[in-house]
């Protein structure tokens, strides 16, 4: 199902040495900015594409698919921590093909890998790094990985030597988790969308989510990170509109107005940020994405 979705990869006719020579790695030769940063780590990347995959049945290794784009804060920061490290990328050329996926420059690649990572751990994000057969298959994955051993969280060079030894001593229970996710996936790309008919009782128990995570000292919904929610806001609008309801009203014009005057909004430049890392909206991500700046220009006219 996968493989059906590889394109041409550009090749690289000199295969270039990784190790001690710094040379650019085969993402020299590709378009997309975001790859382009990537070209003079030492991992041996490859973009996506019949040669990585024809690699990696050629040697017995499994794929690490990492996927990113250029406005990711923690895919730069990964970057810098893991791929640009000489000893974690010797590990990463030693036991798999390695391929850098550019999510705004193939989403369809970023969907079916994002579909089986929240399948896997419920939730999901970028950097987006799944592990996959080399059918290109995933089976196991995850986020950013700090490089090392963090606050419960295990390090990245844990993950591979994992991963290595799996492929080794277990590869049946892998492939198995392969074959489930590609059951998964297959299930979910054919499925038949539900039909019926769309009544009150819908919006009306959207409001009552809502108003069950509305957070009443300082809007928003949930616990940090707050993410600005811009079609939310954007459906308490038109039901204010609509009915003229005070609770709606207040989760909307509470969340609205701490995101305007916090540091989730850039009070110099302009724009908001993605999303908060503290419930005050006080401390920002550092990155603007234009969908959630064009979708709360919407919000805030029709508050106003």
């Amino acid at each position: 199902m996968l493989r059906k979705r590889q394109g041409e990869a550009t090749s690289d006719p000199n295969s270039n040495i990784r190790g001690r020579h710094r040379m650019p790695n085969r993402l020299a030769h590709e378009p997309s900015p975001y790859l382009q940063q990537h070209k003079d780590n030492p991992v041996d990347w490859f973009p996506w594409g019949e040669e990585a995959f024809t690699r990696a049945k050629q040697e017995d290794k499994p794929v690490l698919v990492s996927i990113g784009y250029s406005a990711c804060h923690w895919c730069h920061v990964m970057a810098h921590e893991s791929f640009e490290n000489p000893e974690i990328a010797a590990v990463m050329n030693e036991h798999f093909v390695n391929v850098k996926v550019d999510r705004e420059e193939r989403p369809d690649i970023d969907t079916i890998f994002m579909s089986a990572v929240q399948a896997m751990l419920g939730h999901g994000g970028w950097p987006l790094n799944a592990f996959a057969t080399p059918d290109g298959v995933p089976f196991f994955g995850g986020t950013y990985w700090p490089p090392s051993d963090q606050r419960g969280m295990p390090g990245f060079p844990r993950v591979l030597e994992t991963i290595t030894g799996a492929w080794r001593n277990d590869r049946d229970q892998l492939l198995k988790n392969a074959d489930s996710i590609e059951h998964y996936l297959q299930e979910s790309s054919s499925g038949t969308p539900r039909s019926g008919t769309i009544t009150q009782d819908i919006p009306r128990q959207a409001l009552t989510n809502l108003h069950q995570q509305f957070d009443p000292e300082f809007g928003g919904f949930g616990a940090a990170p707050k993410f600005p929610q811009a079609p939310t806001l954007d459906f308490l609008n038109r039901h204010v509109q609509r009915t003229g309801d005070d609770v709606a009203k207040t989760m909307l014009t509470t969340t609205l107005d701490h995101m305007a005057r916090g540091g989730m909004y850039d009070q110099l430049a302009g724009g908001f940020a993605r999303y908060s890392v503290d419930e005050r909206w006080l401390v920002p991500h550092f990155e603007k994405m234009l969908y959630d700046n064009a979708q709360l220009i919407t919000a805030y006219l029709d508050a106003w």
